[in-house]
């Protein structure tokens, strides 16, 4: 009896992109080059932090009970990534040369960014373990080092692409970057993904576990064990969560409840209105006039 053929490798699936364009990170440079003694960051409602240190050493501090370690001492070129509104300091940064750069980042929806809640308080990650990251700052630096039309917007563009790459290692690299159960744990096992990428593109498609098990291609037991270890929620919460989260973002652009009840997939605005009442304890009118 022939042998059957081999099965085809699973296509790799991009975990970020339908991410990252429904909700954005806008990065944009405010320093470039040597630092002198001490110098405070603060905290901004929306903004998190991201520092290139390329040479040198230097201390952050942190207050206390920020969740981060009161001192950190960096001792080789690091990426500092700091998701989410955190006061910090640094002392004794190089204080010669251009190998210092730093931008805000601007989450769509602030603290409500899926990537801004997932992420720990801060990402410090040594430059060499990320694959392809000298290329990328080596055209940040140049564009940091020399004024030429545009340089400015370049070099946040440049800024997004280094936070796409550090992303990227973190989703490659779950066991070393001590990410706590969540979103980017689920998006680095290979068959979660699968099931998250597609509730990302599509979460007003009607949704069931034994789909979303039939994606990961496991049982429905084993996929609801998994899942729940792995993201730290319910299948059914997670979704009922991502289309809250994009519920919101259409209410903040001026969309009707009924315009985005319909496009998640529910089949009239009272219905969204419970998942606010139920996730929120308010409706969505007064959850948007409590924002403004």
């Amino acid at each position: 009896m022939p042998s059957m053929p081999p099965m085809p490798p699973t296509p790799p699936v991009d975990r970020l992109s339908s991410l990252l364009e429904r909700f954005r990170v806008r990065a944009h440079l405010f320093h470039a080059g040597p630092l002198c003694g001490t110098t405070h960051f603060a905290a901004q409602q929306g903004r998190g932090f991201l520092h290139v240190l390329r040479r040198g050493e230097m201390v952050v501090t942190h207050a206390a009970r920020a969740g981060v370690p009161r001192k950190v001492v960096v001792k080789e070129p690091s990426l500092l990534f700091y998701p989410r509104p955190l006061a910090h300091d640094f002392h004794n940064a190089p204080a010669e040369g251009s190998d210092f750069v730093c931008a805000t980042l601007d989450f769509d929806g602030g603290d409500a960014h899926p990537l801004a809640r997932a992420l720990p308080a801060l990402v410090r990650l040594p430059l060499h373990e990320v694959e392809g990251l000298e290329q990328s700052l080596s055209l940040l630096f140049a564009e940091t080092t020399r004024v030429l039309c545009g340089h400015r917007l370049l070099a946040d563009r440049l800024f997004e692409v280094v936070l796409i790459q550090l992303l990227r290692w973190l989703l490659d690299h779950p066991q070393d970057s001590g990410l706590p159960p969540g979103l980017l744990t689920g998006l680095g096992d290979p068959q979660l993904a699968r099931v998250l990428v597609a509730l990302h593109e599509l979460p007003g498609a009607p949704w069931t576990l034994a789909q979303m098990a039939c994606e990961a291609g496991l049982s429905r037991s084993v996929f609801a064990q998994r899942f729940k270890a792995v993201v730290n929620a319910t299948p059914a919460d997670y979704l009922a969560v991502w289309r809250l989260t994009i519920a919101q973002a259409e209410l903040r652009n001026g969309a009707s409840v009924k315009m985005i009840a319909q496009a998640l997939g529910y089949a009239n605005a009272s219905a969204l209105s419970r998942l606010f009442a139920q996730k929120l304890g308010m409706s969505p009118r007064e959850w948007l006039a409590a924002r403004a």
